[in-house]
C-alpha cells in the first residue's frame, strides 16, 4: 500500500524510512517538511506527530505513523523483498538483541557527536572538543563490542541482513564517512579491508565485510544522498 512520507529529504530519521520502503519495493511520495524554519512544530504537523518531529506517515486509507523505527518495523511487514524481521523464536530475539543495541549504545552517541559537530557548525558555533572526546572515546568501545559480534557472524543479528543494519546505516554514514570517526581500518569485522587475506588462505566466508555490504546495498545507495 502506498504512503506519503512527511520528513525532510536529507535528516537520518527521514532517510530510515525511506531505505526501509525501498528495500520492501513498497512507493511512497515524499512530502517535505522544512525542520530549517521549524516547520514541524507548525499546528499543521502537530496533529499528526504531537511531539512536533519527523517524519511521519499517512497511508492512502488514512492509516497515520510516526517514530522512524516503528515505521520501519510496520513497513517491514508490507510490500515484497528481503524478510528484515526473522518470525523464528530464537532468531527474533537475536534480532531484537541486536536492534537494541542500535537504538541504546550506539545512536545516542551518533546524535551527540553530529550535534557538537554538524549542527553547532551550521548554527555557527565552535565545537566542544572537550565533549567530542568524550563521546569519541565512548564510541570506540562501542565499536569493540560490534567489532567482537561481527567476528562471529555477518550482520548484528546472525548470517542475514535484518532492520537492525539498516537502521544503523543513516547514522553510520554521518559517523564513519562524513565526521570520519570510528578508526574502521582497525576493525577489520566492521570495515571490510582492500584484501581479507585470512580468509583469503583459510577460505572462509568472509565475515569481513559488514559496513561494505550494507552500505552498499542498491536501496541505501537510492536514498543516502537524499530523496
Amino acid at each position: 500500500m502506498a504512503f506519503k512520507l512527511y520528513g525532510h529529504p536529507t535528516t537520518t530519521r527521514t532517510l530510515r524510512v525511506a531505505l526501509v520502503a525501498k528495500e520492501r519495493n513498497i512507493p511512497y511520495e515524499f512530502v517535505l517538511v522544512d525542520i530549517m524554519t521549524g516547520q514541524q512544530k507548525q499546528a499543521e504537523h502537530v496533529e499528526h506527530n504531537p511531539f512536533g518531529l519527523v517524519p511521519y506517515i499517512i497511508q492512502d486509507d488514512g492509516f497515520e505513523l510516526f517514530e522512524s523505527r516503528a515505521i520501519g518495523r510496520y513497513l517491514a511487514t508490507l510490500g515484497s523483498g528481503p524478510e528484515l524481521i526473522p518470525t523464528e523464536p530464537k532468531a527474533y530475539a537475536k534480532f531484537e538483541q541486536a536492534a537494541s543495541v542500535e537504538y541504546d549504545q550506539f545512536d545516542p552517541i551518533a546524535v551527540e557527536l553530529s550535534n557538537e559537530t554538524i549542527w553547532r557548525q551550521i548554527r555557527g558555533e565552535p565545537p566542544n572538543e572537550g565533549r567530542v572526546k568524550e563521546l569519541v572515546s565512548r564510541l570506540e568501545s562501542k565499536l569493540d563490542g560490534y567489532e567482537v559480534l561481527l567476528s562471529k557472524q555477518k550482520y548484528l543479528a546472525g548470517d542475514d541482513v535484518t532492520l537492525a543494519d539498516l537502521f544503523f546505516l543513516p547514522y553510520g554514514r554521518v559517523i564513519f564517512e562524513r565526521l570520519g570517526l570510528g578508526n574502521l581500518d582497525k576493525r577489520p569485522n566492521v570495515q571490510r579491508q582492500a584484501l581479507c587475506r585470512i580468509c583469503m588462505v583459510r577460505r572462509l566466508t568472509c565475515r569481513c565485510r559488514w559496513w561494505k555490504a550494507i552500505s552498499s546495498r542498491p536501496a541505501w545507495q537510492a536514498v543516502k544522498d537524499g530523496i
